[in-house]
């Protein structure tokens, strides 16, 4: 492996990677293609890497050397499928192994069209059976009241518990990402009237609809944030005064859910799922929502119709007597 390059930005929890001078600099070329051209997110850009820099791993220790791009463009369906066999024996699950192949399959598209040579083996091999699973919404009267102040943390401060009550609400009455809430500036507030933009995945912007209630509740938070909050700053900040952490808010969640006898699966997130079930069921038109959610396709926005359709049959269930 005298020839191999060491790949730095590995993480503490990847083994050492090493790879061929002339994989790695292809491997840099389509990050920043991703980056740059397709405008994916950076943490999309951090997760195709680190699963190519463990398929280059697994293939080194496999094939007993750096795998240069003749030896990628040689392997065979075998060699994916042993890659594969080793991630789920590592405990990785099918949605997360099937995210790994595209970015592989990704990456192989791209040494094509570069001229660098066909990985036919990685779109030879089928990806895993993934089971069907539906989103789990919250009942809209429990979702209504994790806009109330009084759940949060009792011990924490008047401002951080308005500003978590803030958060969730707007989660829940615009059917935000959390990524999408905390990418908000105090600038979009001071313009928010009835509606905001946002920016979602692939840096695609769309405008959502806010609540009165909702603009009250972060109305209040500014008003009681001891930080000064300039107009190109996060709307939402931390403790110290800093952006606010997606985890703060998945564990002011986690409190919140806890007053409330809720079960696990209410996340941040399942208020999103929570926004765009209960619009169906109140009639909401499914191309209309598609747009609320940001999904580029609607076929992602039509698993709610299954989510409504199997609370109508548990609710016939529940109540019918013949049932």
């Amino acid at each position: 492996m005298c020839a191999a390059k060491y790949m730095s930005r590995h993480s503490p929890q990847e083994p050492p990677v090493f790879i061929a001078p002339a994989v790695a600099a292809e491997l840099k070329g389509w990050l920043d293609h991703l980056g740059d051209e397709r405008n994916y997110s950076a943490k999309t850009v951090e997760a195709y890497r680190r699963d190519v820099l463990q398929f280059l791993a697994f293939l080194a220790e496999h094939l007993g050397g750096a795998p240069s791009l003749k030896a990628l463009a040689a392997l065979k369906p075998a060699d994916v499928r042993a890659f594969l066999a080793a991630r789920r024996g590592a405990g990785v699950g099918s949605r997360s192994l099937m995210r790994t192949l595209a970015g592989l399959r990704g990456f192989a598209r791209y040494l094509e069209r570069e001229g660098k040579g066909k990985t036919g083996a990685l779109t030879a091999v089928r990806g895993p059976k993934i089971g069907k699973t539906l989103p789990r919404p919250l009942p809209a009267a429990s979702a209504k009241r994790l806009a109330d102040p009084g759940l949060a943390d009792a011990d924490a401060e008047p401002w951080i518990q308005t500003r978590d009550a803030a958060v969730l609400a707007l989660l829940y009455g615009s059917g935000l990402r959390i990524s999408e809430a905390l990418g908000l500036t105090r600038a979009d507030f001071t313009a928010m009237t009835d509606a905001v933009t946002v920016t979602g995945k692939g840096r695609r912007q769309r405008m959502v609809p806010v609540l009165p209630q909702v603009r009250e509740l972060i109305s209040d938070y500014a008003d009681l944030c001891p930080y000064d909050l300039p107009a190109k700053g996060p709307l939402f900040v931390g403790a110290k005064g800093g952006p606010l952490s997606p985890r703060v808010v998945q564990l002011a969640m986690a409190r919140m859910r806890g007053a409330l006898g809720l079960p696990e699966t209410a996340t941040p997130h399942a208020l999103r799922h929570s926004f765009a079930t209960h619009l169906l069921a109140r009639g909401g038109d499914l191309r209309a929502i598609q747009e609320l959610l940001g999904h580029a396709s609607l076929a992602t926005t039509q698993i709610y119709t299954e989510v409504d359709a199997e609370r109508l049959i548990e609710a016939y269930r529940n109540a019918h007597p013949r049932a």
